[in-house]
């Protein structure tokens, strides 16, 4: 039996592009971004009891690499793009639903004028208008496991030191600057480029962010 997802809600995020945007959910915790749900799904009653939860789990879809053909294998840039491992032993994006899975915190759930109810969450990792496919809550004693073996992929990696000159400082919103650092400190790149003369662009939260990265550290060369 064939069952068709609708989305039930998109996100409103900094990220118009997928670069930038952070490799999981939840490094970056000073990212706030917005779920809002469709029309029909905005029944206050759908989310009585959401804000006793600090945590919950999004279900979305990889609109921006939804792929038609089924690959066994993928190229995690984690080891450099070259190694080839099951695509369900990673988290690629390129997957034969393209579903996505994260752990995202609850700032707050707030009114807003013509959408209803919305959920206002810290650490999300997916671009602007991604559709979700459910919302559900993280229950600590059934998610967590803090004994489980993580395979190739350890630890987040090494952050960067960002240096942001002052003279650019005033072109960054100021309550967007501490999430800019973090994504950049978790160094955007994929992992398999380390070209200290080239000079990145990102686009985030309405401006275009290009920079360089050598010897451990971010520089932004300019906002525009």
């Amino acid at each position: 039996m064939t069952h068709i997802l609708r989305p039930i809600a998109h996100m409103v995020s900094d990220f118009p592009e997928k670069f930038g945007i952070p490799r999981q959910a939840g490094i970056v915790p000073e990212l706030e971004s917005v779920v809002v749900f469709e029309p029909e799904y905005r029944d206050p009653e759908a989310l009585r009891g959401i804000e006793g939860f600090s945590h919950l789990w999004l279900i979305w879809q990889f609109s921006g690499s939804l792929t038609e053909t089924f690959s066994p294998t993928v190229r995690p840039p984690r080891l450099g793009g070259n190694t080839r491992m099951g695509v369900f032993a990673t988290r690629s994006p390129f997957r034969p639903n393209g579903l996505g899975l994260s752990c995202v915190e609850l700032a707050r759930a707030e009114e807003r004028p013509g959408l209803g109810t919305v959920l206002i969450v810290r650490g999300a990792d997916l671009m602007d208008g991604t559709p979700i496919f459910d919302v559900k809550p993280y229950i600590p004693y059934a998610d967590c496991h803090p004994e489980a073996a993580s395979g190739f992929a350890p630890d987040a990696g090494e952050r960067l030191r960002v240096e942001i000159p002052e003279t650019l400082l005033s072109k960054i919103p100021a309550d967007k600057l501490s999430a800019l650092r973090g994504v950049l400190a978790n160094d955007p790149r994929p992992r398999y480029q380390n070209d200290p003369e080239r000079v990145y662009a990102m686009d985030f939260a309405g401006m275009t962010v290009r920079f360089t990265v050598s010897g451990g550290i971010a520089q932004v060369r300019e906002i525009v």
